[in-house]
């Protein structure tokens, strides 16, 4: 842990962070305002945010939790912050943050909090995607007593990202079709990935 993730996660910080039914009211209100988080707040950023409120609702309703996650989640003995960066517009967090939630309501040891990666840019820049990339939704593990930043995980699980890569890459596609092809697959995984992901990421957290 650098010098510098000490400065920017301290306690105020995490105390101050929304929990998710926090952060849904929050998208809700801002809506409600022809608003969505950061200062962008045109149609097609609006049109995203509302999308993302389906996701979201469709991910709290459906998605079920793999016997083995559930397993793996009650028998945390360590209380650990799940402080994930994220933003209303972005298709990505949608996708992920409900089922982050899911997992996180499993057990008392793990407590979810949620910042605003345009507020907390200070944050992010420690964490960055290969070193150069704001992408999010991106979950920092944390020690709830200590603060030390055990591990992290984001902005997808691997086999979307490499999808992701690929099409933007590899191909001429429009960035439009691209995130077609990406909600498509969130779609038809239904939370499986990111589950069988986070099954190897509890284990490494928990035993440092």
């Amino acid at each position: 842990m650098t010098e510098v993730k000490d400065r920017t996660i301290d306690r105020q910080l995490v105390d101050q962070a929304m929990s998710y039914s926090e952060y849904r009211e929050m998208i809700d209100s801002l809506l409600e305002e022809g608003k969505t988080t950061g200062e962008n707040h045109s149609e097609a950023m609006l049109h995203y945010t509302k999308m993302n409120v389906h996701r979201m609702k469709r991910h709290d309703k459906r998605t079920e939790l793999k016997d083995d996650m559930i397993d793996k989640l009650q028998q945390v003995d360590r209380d650990l912050i799940w402080l994930v960066l994220t933003e209303a517009w972005c298709g990505d967090a949608a996708q992920s943050v409900p089922i982050i939630n899911k997992m996180a309501e499993q057990t008392e040891n793990i407590e979810l909090k949620l910042i605003l990666r345009d507020q907390n840019l200070d944050v992010m820049d420690q964490f960055l995607y290969n070193g150069k990339s704001r992408s999010i939704p991106k979950l920092i593990c944390i020690d709830a007593d200590t603060l030390e930043v055990l591990g992290d995980w984001g902005p997808r699980p691997k086999v979307a990202q490499e999808l992701y890569d690929d099409l933007r890459n590899n191909t001429d596609k429009p960035y439009q079709e691209v995130a077609e092809h990406l909600h498509k697959w969130y779609a038809d995984d239904k939370g499986k990935e990111i589950q069988k992901e986070f099954m190897h990421a509890i284990d490494e957290w928990v035993n440092q």
